[in-house]
């Protein structure tokens, strides 16, 4: 046995065939494949009518996916917000609470509540409201991080978490349980209003973009809010005029962390403002992160073990993988298929989704059965087994989008599909690429399942 180890670690190919064949072998003995073949078995014996949970040509499969359950998120959350950080299943309390989080679990509650109209999640949403009043700041801005005993710990939080607590706030003015919280909402929201032109950092942009396109779907008319979103979105163009060129079609000099928000907030600000060119840049950036990020058949996105930057010749870094960043690709994909009604989207998004329970790199799931939270990230030889707010929520989130897509799936029939017109972005030559062994060829096939230019 040694010797047969010691032989396939000196031949990493052939440990990789191994592997891929193993994985493929193991495809036919998964639950969801077996409880399937079960489920028909009874059918069949039972002679009863064929009732599947969606219609065949759905590409969201819900019987694999498990119940939906706030166990953790509860088990993370006080009478202050929800806790940052766990160790394994068990909240951290020594690391205190932030605003990413609370902001971001003010989403998730929300979008519960809009999917099932459920009382836990509608008990949740004073708390983390009440916890991004507690650390919004006289001018307007927000703090970020609290102790445990309720400190603050910094005078101004990042761009990136005043994004994503304007996300929250415009989400919650778009589809507010009630006039109480949608009033509450719509003070702290306007009173954030005046920094969005400070904002330099493009997630910080970006968040803010998908907030502000939010708030006007409740509020169309507001001209002063649809001037800011597209000078945001003007921001974001520029950044991509900037640094697109042959081969790479991105807003940086290189992939880090939250990619996929970036054509997301293009994707929102262009159903809002009709700004066909936004809509065509998301569409070009996201079929250029697709290329990157899917691998064998799921999905791989950059590890944040130095990123990935556009002259780089080495394979992309594939460690650590976080699940913010397949929520991001998740989001990004469902807007994307409401966008221009092409199905490949919606495979992808529930190629993402399955990320979490498994469809990754390691071939191990994320999300947890037991505690009903979900682990960190995935590192080079194992999971990180902690299980914080930040990825737990992402899990949920990714969930809850999934639920929402099979819904559009039923409203959008085949016949509609077929004749919704082809999406095609500009058709500039594009010369080879510098991207990772393998990644061009993953980039046009993804363009071509979508529709789009390579």
């Amino acid at each position: 046995l040694a010797d047969t180890v010691n032989e396939l670690l000196a031949e990493p190919e052939k440990l990789r065939e191994l592997q891929r064949n193993a994985y493929q072998y193991g495809l036919h003995l998964r639950w969801p494949k077996i409880g399937a073949d079960y489920l028909r078995l009874l059918e069949q014996v039972l002679a009863q009518a064929a009732v599947a949970a969606s219609p065949r040509h759905l590409l969201v499969d819900p019987e694999i996916m498990p119940e939906f359950s706030l166990a953790h998120v509860c088990r993370l959350t006080d009478d202050t917000g929800i806790v940052q950080h766990a160790k394994y299943g068990i909240p951290n309390l020594k690391e205190g609470y932030c605003l990413d989080d609370n902001a971001r679990a003010l989403t998730m509650a929300l979008m519960t509540y809009q999917q099932n109209k459920s009382k836990e999640a509608l008990g949740l949403l004073p708390i983390y409201l009440s916890y991004i009043h507690y650390v919004q700041r006289d001018d307007g801005n927000f703090r970020n991080f609290l102790s445990f005993r309720r400190e603050y710990l910094d005078e101004i939080g990042s761009e990136d978490s005043f994004g994503r607590t304007v996300w929250a706030l415009g989400f919650l003015i778009y589809c507010a349980p009630n006039n109480s919280y949608r009033e509450f909402g719509g003070e702290l929201f306007s009173r954030s209003v005046p920094h969005f032109g400070q904002l330099r950092h493009l997630r910080g942009v970006a968040n803010t973009m998908i907030g502000v396109a939010y708030y006007l779907r409740a509020h169309p008319d507001d001209d002063g809010l649809v001037a800011e979103l597209k000078t945001l979105t003007a921001t974001l163009l520029g950044a991509y005029a900037a640094h697109r060129g042959p081969g790479w079609h991105w807003f940086e000099e290189k992939l880090t962390y939250d990619n996929a928000i970036l054509p997301l907030a293009l994707l929102h600000a262009a159903e809002i403002t009709g700004d066909e060119h936004a809509r065509r840049v998301a569409l070009e950036s996201l079929a250029f992160l697709d290329g990157l990020s899917f691998r064998g058949g799921y999905l791989s996105p950059v590890g944040n073990q130095g990123w990935f930057h556009r002259d780089q010749t080495a394979e992309m870094p594939l460690f650590d993988q976080q699940a913010i960043e397949t929520m991001a690709m998740v989001l990004v994909y469902l807007q994307a298929y409401q966008t221009t009604h092409q199905p490949a989207f919606i495979a992808r998004m529930f190629s993402s989704y399955q990320w979490f329970l498994g469809e990754n790199i390691l071939r191990v799931p994320l999300y947890d059965q037991e505690t009903k939270g979900c682990c960190d990230g995935l590192q080079e030889t194992a999971l990180n087994r902690n299980q914080g707010a930040e990825s737990t929520l992402a899990y949920l989130i990714s969930h809850l989008t999934v639920l929402k897509a099979l819904e559009l799936e039923h409203e959008y029939d085949e016949s509609a599909q077929a004749t919704t017109p082809e999406v095609k972005p500009p058709t500039a030559a594009q010369p080879k690429v510098a991207v990772p062994k393998g990644a061009e060829s993953r980039l046009e096939v993804a363009a071509g399942e979508m529709g789009l230019g390579a």
